[in-house]
């Protein structure tokens, strides 16, 4: 019984804890070869990416598998997807990205968010596919808890010690230390 569990356990420990960090090394130095910036005790696990060069990670962050960071545009110097020290980013987040977007230090950002810099031109004259639409910066400040689901979208500004609730969508600039939620997204209290 006892043999049980600790092959049981070891096997946990080996699966999940250092082959993933085995791989990460080699993930880590062909994404630097490609121009991807990452700090120090940054492992990078599987994750998409369309412009190694266009994304910068910071020191000490942790990065869970399935991430896509797409930079939707042509080829041009990077990077546009700039990520500070401590940082986490859960399971299936997305980042497409045409102008910029930038996450400050220490902030959680929790699984499946997206975030969205861009949008499509909707004239009736030609298809919506084809037109170029509006695009603005996203601005992430420092100590940020964005909960799983939400959606960021174009030209937003998230102050420092902000919350915003798990599948907001938001849409309109947070101020420092503002709780918001719903959809769209709205002020739902103060950090106090």
């Amino acid at each position: 019984m006892r043999k049980t569990y600790i092959l049981q356990q070891g096997g946990f420990i080996l699966r999940f804890r250092y082959i993933p960090k085995f791989f990460g090394v080699f993930r880590s130095s062909w994404f630097s070869l490609l121009g991807m910036k990452i700090g120090s005790g940054t492992q990078v696990p599987k994750i998409t990416i369309t412009w190694p060069h266009q994304v910068a990670i910071g020191k000490n962050c942790i990065l869970e598998k399935g991430i896509f960071f797409k930079y939707d545009g042509v080829w041009q110097q990077g990077p546009s997807i700039r990520i500070q020290d401590d940082v986490f980013i859960g399971t299936g987040c997305e980042f497409n990205i045409r102008e910029s977007i930038d996450i400050g230090k220490g902030s959680l950002i929790a699984s499946g968010c997206r975030f969205v810099d861009h949008d499509h031109g909707i004239a009736a004259s030609q298809p919506i596919r084809f037109q170029d639409g509006p695009q603005q910066a996203i601005v992430i400040g420092e100590d940020v808890w964005i909960g799983a689901n939400a959606i960021v979208l174009k030209g937003v500004s998230i102050g420092s010690g902000a919350v915003v609730a798990a599948s907001a969508i938001v849409t309109k600039s947070i101020l420092a230390n503002e709780i918001w939620a719903g959809v769209p997204a709205k002020k739902i209290g103060q950090r106090q």
